[in-house]
């Protein structure tokens, strides 16, 4: 790498970090909102919700590197352009297609790194944090507190006046159960002095020690004293099915979903190469003249590529090198045009 290329490449990395920090932390931050739904019915540890941004981490680099490099390039040398320090470069005889071409290679490194991120790893992590969060729902304990109305368990409307801990299980005191009425028993009440739940591989159990039944007719209550009841609630396996990475873009062929995430993950993975040509263009120019038009070009790349993409995202063997192609040569054309032939 000559002196010239190293430092066109620390000036855009100093844009590029800024840039990337920002939408990095954007991102993160609705993504910890996606995120803490889960807590509504999932009670997890910090480190847990740290391991489960771990495994979203792949999909936000993925939707910030390549938007990152793309506007971060044109503003690092509109910088330059802005300091006259492009056209002294120029001045010196270092052609704009070495430039153009050093850019170029790099842009198709990261565009590498980001389909190896897109087509590899967030698979693996949306698999990891699925199996997890089943995981998490098959062996919960059901997150029934005192004092607090509208819970529920199974079928049953639940309220509990306290409850205590006694060798690292909660015991619940002053049960009462509901079980309104429907087409096959009339309104039920459970009343019971204390109760514990157990989890038996998936089977959630409520245990009801030393309490009445009320079986609520429509003239006659029937009232029935019992020592223990038990109560049990088959949870549903949460867990997907662990496939391989073929088997998973295989879906692709016939599967809406998969077909919109492998188009959306490939053409935002090669945004970089097919737009590196439009950020040089947007960003070299002379800085009297042309000092508003970079903001503009940015947005309407940006805003036609998405757009694009966005319509053709259920056909993905149509839109990957349609929408590639046509914005790489595009950007070469606006290169040769606006740049080569005046600088």
């Amino acid at each position: 790498m000559n002196r010239v290329n190293r430092y066109l490449l620390t000036n855009f990395l100093s844009s590029f970090a800024s840039l990337f920090a920002t939408l990095f932390i954007i991102v993160s931050i609705v993504f910890f909102i996606q995120i803490s739904r889960i807590t509504s019915y999932v009670s997890i540890t910090f480190f847990e919700l740290a391991r489960l941004y771990m495994f979203l981490l792949p999909q936000i680099l993925l939707f910030t590197i390549p938007i990152g490099f793309f506007v971060s390039l044109a503003i690092s040398f509109f910088k330059l352009s802005k300091e006259n320090e492009s056209i002294v470069i120029f001045t010196l005889g270092y052609p704009t297609r070495q430039i153009g071409k050093f850019f170029a290679i790099l842009s198709a490194f990261v565009s590498i790194l980001l389909l190896g991120t897109s087509l590899i790893m967030i698979p693996i992590a949306e698999e990891l944090s699925d199996n997890f969060i089943g995981h998490k729902l098959n062996d919960a304990q059901l997150n029934i507190k005192a004092s607090q109305f509208g819970q529920k368990f199974s079928d049953w409307m639940v309220y509990i006046e306290n409850q205590s801990m006694d060798q690292n299980t909660t015991v619940y005191e002053n049960l009462i159960l509901y079980n309104p009425k429907n087409s096959d028993s009339n309104d039920r009440v459970l009343m019971a002095k204390t109760g514990y739940i157990n989890n038996f591989n998936g089977t959630i159990e409520l245990k009801l020690i030393d309490g009445y039944s009320y079986d609520i007719a429509s003239n006659v209550i029937h009232a029935t004293k019992f020592d223990n009841m038990i109560i049990r609630s088959k949870q549903q396996d949460k867990s997907k099915e662990v496939v391989s990475i073929i088997d998973y873009w295989k879906q692709a062929l016939s599967d809406d979903k998969r077909k919109k995430d492998f188009t959306i993950n490939v053409l935002v993975s090669i945004f970089p190469l097919a737009s590196v040509y439009f950020a040089l263009t947007f960003g070299i120019v002379t800085y009297r003249y042309e000092k508003g038009f970079i903001y503009f070009g940015i947005f309407g790349v940006l805003f036609f590529y998405f757009a694009a993409l966005m319509i053709l995202v259920k056909q993905p063997f149509i839109a990957i090198p349609l929408i590639f192609i046509v914005t790489l040569l595009a950007s070469i054309f606006s290169f040769k045009i606006k740049i080569l032939s005046r600088y």
